[in-house]
């Protein structure tokens, strides 16, 4: 009889139904050194300051350093494949945005699965696209925009965050709706596309609003319409794309946080409840709001449902554009 109960004891134990103690204590004692934190863009952009904010707040709460590593390039799979082959200890995080569900459809190859090679933490806030323009364009409404852009002999130029980002699809998307002539210029994140589309060498691009709220409130860049179902409160008198005339053009990028893919469960559940607190206390939601942003604060098996959702609909979109990444 007791041969009996010590081999259902082992079954159990080998199905995984029982707690396992040394998984609650290494999520316990974690971190017990520093940890690096992947952006997939360059400094400066919104991804890394949402990262750097998150950063910060977990190095004094762990008491290790959280080091912000920027990886930027080609539409964010750098940074990406970096983290899917990096140990799934807690580590490696990843703070990465819409472009990592996108590059699922987009990339007829890539080294790593995004789907199946991360480990979904918490969807931290969503952030909705604004069409910008330079401001040597003539136009201050969409349809004043439409109607100069078709104008143009050579047509015009678009910019983007980088190949494969919510950024660069909804153009191509806007291109096919509106009929406009456009050649994308892909840059490696935020900061170097403001840089072009202030000087003027981009005449338009679809931005996140954290990321360009600041020029646009100094009147550097033009918002035209934002990609949103209603007027955000940052900017009270830019009119959504179904108010200017286009119906359902709404799309938004996204800050998430991942790690590798078999992080243990107790670990995952641990880093989730450390960073959804930092972004629960009232100043850091203010600040985000106040770059634009919408909290969202998913728990993992929300995030993991989001990211099949997201995964979907930008395989939808990347099948009408027509847009594909060798």
């Amino acid at each position: 009889m007791r041969k009996i109960q010590r081999r259902s004891f082992g079954a159990l134990c080998g199905l995984g139904l029982l707690a396992s103690p040394a998984g609650d204590a290494r999520a316990q004692a974690y971190p017990a050194r520093p940890v690096r934190f992947i952006v997939p863009y360059p400094a400066g952009g919104a991804t890394d300051v949402v990262a750097r904010l998150l950063s910060e707040k977990l190095t004094t709460k762990w008491g290790q350093p959280v080091v912000v590593e920027n990886r930027a390039g080609a539409g964010a799979t750098i940074g990406a494949q970096v983290v899917a082959q990096s140990a799934p200890d807690g580590y490696t995080l990843f703070e990465t945005t819409s472009a990592h569900t996108i590059s699922a459809s987009l990339y007829r190859t890539l080294p790593y699965n995004p789907i199946r090679d991360f480990t979904a933490i918490t969807l931290t806030a969503t952030v909705p696209l604004v069409m910008v323009t330079a401001k040597s364009v003539p136009a201050n409404t969409l349809q004043e925009f439409i109607a100069w852009a078709k104008a143009q002999p050579q047509g015009v130029t678009v910019a983007s965050t980088g190949n494969g980002t919510a950024q660069h699809l909804t153009a191509e998307l806007f291109k096919g709706k509106t009929g406009i002539t456009s050649e994308h210029v892909p840059y490696r994140g935020d900061a170097p596309m403001i840089t072009d589309l202030l000087g003027g060498l981009v005449q338009f691009a679809f931005a996140t609003l954290s990321a360009v709220l600041p020029y646009i409130n100094s009147g550097e860049l033009k918002a035209i319409a934002l990609a949103h179902g209603r007027r955000m409160s940052a900017l009270p008198n830019v009119p959504t794309f179904a108010e200017a005339g286009m119906a359902e053009f709404e799309f938004a990028t996204w800050f998430g946080t991942f790690a590798p893919a078999g992080l243990p469960g107790a670990l995952r559940e641990r880093i989730y409840q450390d960073i959804s607190g930092i972004v629960a206390d009232p100043a850091m939601t203010r600040r985000l709001v106040e770059m634009g942003a919408e909290v969202n604060n998913l728990a993992p098996a929300q995030f993991d449902a989001f990211i099949q959702q997201e995964a979907a609909r930008w395989a939808e979109a990347v099948r009408i554009s027509g847009a594909q990444i060798n």
